[in-house]
């Protein structure tokens, strides 16, 4: 099994468990998103023929749209990580506790 496919059937067991939490049967939560018992099933299962849209629709009905925006986030460069890296105090190797003895 390729990692995408590892992923998409961990996306699909994370999308089963949250409809189960939201304690929605298949059936109805299949109507809010407009898709067929079938494919909702394809989806719980990892399936790679389920369509990107129908994966959006689902984040909607789950109330979970705003996850998308970790998908594609914008990172910071490598210049920018030492950039940022370098303007932060530095700290002190050791601090002594208490007196000596």
């Amino acid at each position: 099994v390729s990692e995408s496919g590892v992923a998409l059937v961990g996306l699909g067991h994370r999308l089963r468990s949250a409809r189960i939490a939201s304690n929605q049967s298949m059936a109805v939560f299949a109507a809010r998103i407009g898709v067929s018992v079938p494919t909702l099933r394809d989806m719980e299962r990892g399936a790679p023929t389920v369509q990107v849209g129908t994966w959006v629709n689902a984040l909607w009905a789950l109330d979970r749209l705003g996850d998308l925006d970790a998908v594609f986030a914008q990172r910071a460069s490598l210049l920018d990580q030492a950039r940022a890296a370098s303007s932060r105090p530095r700290q002190r190797a050791y601090a002594p506790r208490g007196p000596r003895r």
